[in-house]
């Protein structure tokens, strides 16, 4: 007679093949569903700073043109058409995604203006804020 020999159970190395290629195409189609901001557009550079993703966020231009998705808009029209309960106890966050070449009085006066608007607290976009 002769004795069978063990062979050492196989690895289930497909099975995690399978995996990590999943894995591999889900983060690839999480990566592009994001909407591109305007070509033309530069962002300020900051460094250390916590950032909020811009979801529905205005856009300043740096030759003042204020611009939310898409279209040319007031700061009174964009804060009436928030979800006021999206945002803090005083009213809807709006997101402002400047211009690096946008002068910083203008800055000042949207913010001032989405304040005076209803807006309950303005967050500055910058580079950082996006990776």
């Amino acid at each position: 007679m002769t004795a069978k020999s063990r062979r050492a159970p196989r690895e289930p190395t497909i099975a995690l093949i399978n995996i990590v290629f999943l894995l591999l195409i889900f983060f690839l189609v999480a990566g592009t569903l994001a909407a591109p901001l305007d070509a033309t557009l530069k962002l300020v550079d900051t460094e250390g700073l916590e950032g909020a993703a811009p979801a529905d966020a205005l856009v300043l231009h740096a030759d003042g043109r204020i611009t939310g998705q898409g279209a040319e808009i007031t700061p009174e029209a964009f804060v009436e058409a928030l979800d006021p309960d999206a945002g803090t106890d005083t009213g809807a966050t709006v997101r402002v995604i400047p211009d690096r070449e946008a002068p910083a009085a203008d800055l000042v006066a949207l913010a001032r203006a989405l304040r005076a608007a209803g807006a309950g607290r303005v967050v500055i976009v910058t580079e950082r804020g996006l990776r």
